[in-house]
């Protein structure tokens, strides 16, 4: 039983769709394949922009995003709260960007009071990179206040949605997102291998401007081939079969009632873990409906009980990263998931608890 943020489980006929056999990429057959797949990624994503579609993992989509719309020198704000903002930071770097980092204590949210100020502070930042689901530490920040802010100071905003969208609300149009990234292992239901990245017109308008070396990722060349139905590259061609089954079977399910059954299925995987007698890490307010960060406490040593897991239970869940190392482990809710899915899963972390030196009396 696989419960890691990505890649996540896939139903079985989106697993099959991969079987099928090869087709021309610069055929009809994918011609329709890409056009269908577009214009359903633009009603998940709630925008009438462009939607480009990568064959890449989401860190390259972060990447393309990056070089996309900035220029060596280009003054740059990232707001982090863990791994994955520190790493949007960190590209924006390598490509030449001069970043201020906006930072917050990891497992709280990222406050827009403090990106208004530092905005206020500094009217030569081009734009803001921001991570709106941390799944490091568990949290969801405010992207609707964060971008009300942004969009204030007139500021490009590139918000990595690598984990949210597509489980979590994002209105990329009516929030003003200039360009947001995800992938397609996490609440896609679908293996690693592609990126999905919206961008408006104030990004393509950045995009003029831009001056990052990119060759690969180059939006242009993709928005030009998808206007004939290809990509510039060769695409994973069997992810995108099994795109379009898993984009159809969360049609049929509904944007809302994926999003309800992700809160729904959040909340009770953090009730159950405090029954347990587990502290969360994120504050519970911001806390994540796509992965539960659990703190260690009571003796419990995270690293054998995950072996526990795995070895004695066939589960896998997921460890604490970089510096949070050995002292949360987490439990991931998204994309093809159900309440029995947690239950089975709380079941047995209850049995391997105390063999990993947890002592609390409730469990």
């Amino acid at each position: 039983m696989l419960r890691i943020p990505g890649p996540t489980p896939c139903p079985e006929e989106v697993l099959q769709a991969m079987t099928k056999q090869m087709i021309n990429h610069r055929g009809v057959e994918f011609q329709a394949l890409i056009g269908s797949i577009t214009s359903r990624l633009k009603e998940f994503f709630q925008t009438k922009g462009d939607v480009l579609i990568l064959t890449a993992s989401g860190t390259g989509g972060m990447e393309a995003a990056v070089v996309n719309t900035l220029s060596p020198g280009d003054k740059v704000l990232a707001v982090c709260n863990g791994v994955f903002g520190e790493r949007f930071a960190a590209i924006a770097e390598t490509f030449g960007a001069e970043v201020t980092r906006l930072s917050f204590p990891w497992g709280q949210p990222d406050d827009p009071d403090a990106v208004r100020r530092t905005l206020a502070s500094d009217k030569s930042i081009k734009a803001v990179l921001v991570t709106h689901n941390e799944t490091s530490t568990g949290v969801t920040s405010d992207l609707a206040a964060i971008s009300a802010v942004v969009k204030q100071y007139d500021k490009l905003l590139l918000v990595d949605a690598v984990s949210s969208l597509s489980s979590i609300d994002l209105q990329t149009d009516s929030w003003g997102c200039d360009v947001v990234i995800t992938g397609s292992q996490k609440g896609w239901m679908v293996p690693p291998g592609l990126a999905f990245i919206s961008m408006s017109e104030n990004a393509w308008k950045a995009h003029a401007q831009a001056r990052m070396p990119r060759f690969y990722w180059d939006f242009a060349q993709a928005k030009k081939y998808l206007k004939s139905g290809q990509t510039p590259w060769t695409p994973a061609v069997s992810i995108f079969y099994a795109l379009d089954v898993a984009l159809e079977l969360m049609a049929n399910e509904g944007l809302v009632n994926i999003f309800a059954r992700h809160a729904r299925i959040g909340q009770k995987t953090r009730d159950q873990v405090k029954a347990l007698g587990l502290p969360l890490f994120a504050v519970e307010k911001y806390a994540s409906n796509t992965v539960t960060a659990v703190k260690a406490a009571d003796g419990l040593d995270t690293n054998r009980l995950l072996q526990i897991l795995r070895e004695e239970h066939d589960v896998i869940l997921a460890e604490g990263q970089g510096k949070l190392a050995g002292k949360i482990f987490r439990i991931a809710h998204l994309g093809w998931v159900t309440e029995t899915d947690i239950d089975a899963v709380i079941e047995r972390l209850r049995a391997a608890l105390p063999k990993a030196g947890f002592s609390a009396a409730s469990t």
